[in-house]
């Protein structure tokens, strides 16, 4: 078994969608970078690789190729997915948590939980996503941008 962590950070700005755990979540405010900029989904990606020591998200998906511009981060996570296979390794669970004020997520969790499940061949009850605002301290706090939180625990098949 190897446990992994993975953290990321975006802004929040006027024009963007803000996409979390795979779903387009309604807000006046959007994450800004390359790809969609779901912060939740790369901060999973990066904690799966580490795991797996394999280096992270921006060795595999480098925010200066055009092939991942504006790029749906679930296939950013199903690829990364199909590295960890590669390498013989089975996803056991993820838990992570979002750092932001607005909007608030709760609604939201079920359906991140399946649609990352199944991209990661694992059930529902093996993601958990949390979340949590910094008491308004802070550029998350300001609402400025938000970050999330991942560990992953993985095994050889």
């Amino acid at each position: 078994m190897r446990i992994g962590f993975g953290i990321d950070f975006h802004q929040l700005v006027e024009g963007r969608d803000l996409w979390l755990g795979g779903i387009k979540i309604p807000h006046h405010k959007g994450s800004l970078g390359h790809s969609d900029a779901d912060v939740l989904l790369h901060a999973i990606c990066d904690a799966l690789l580490g795991a797996a020591c394999l280096g992270d998200i921006g060795k595999h998906f480098p925010d200066t190729s055009s092939e991942f511009k504006n790029i749906d981060s679930k296939i950013l996570l199903k690829r990364t997915v199909e590295l960890l296979l590669v390498e013989g390794y089975s996803i056991i669970n993820i838990d992570s948590t979002v750092c932001l004020e607005l909007p608030k997520i709760k609604p939201y969790v079920e359906e991140m939980q399946r649609t990352i499940a199944e991209i990661c061949n694992i059930t529902n009850r093996d993601i958990s996503i949390k979340a949590t605002t910094t008491e308004t301290m802070g550029f998350v706090g300001r609402q400025e941008g938000l970050q999330a939180f991942a560990t992953a625990l993985i095994q050889r098949k």
